[in-house]
């Protein structure tokens, strides 16, 4: 079988590599139902979503970790009041 040798200037395979890519962009866009007008908004109410729910989560934390603590000063309080009337 005979092969030919092709060549191409490196300007073409840049221009070749940008168009595969665009298009296999699009594709994966259109895939996951990004490929419409309101894509960027979509993109931005579910950035907004992971950050309320992150803001969320850390918030629960840091208040059930005030709660245990005070939860323990509290019994060392009792603790400490009836063992100063008894």
């Amino acid at each position: 079988m005979d092969r030919k040798q092709i060549t191409i200037s490196e300007t073409e395979l840049q221009k070749m590599l940008q168009c595969a890519s665009e298009q296999g962009a699009k594709k994966i866009l259109l895939q996951l139902g990004l490929s419409d007008q309101d894509a960027g908004d979509d993109i931005r109410d579910l950035r907004s979503l992971i950050d309320g729910w992150r803001t969320v989560k850390r918030t629960a934390i840091k208040t059930a970790t005030q709660s245990f603590v005070v939860a323990i000063l509290s019994v060392l309080a009792v603790g400490t009041f009836f063992k100063w009337f008894d």
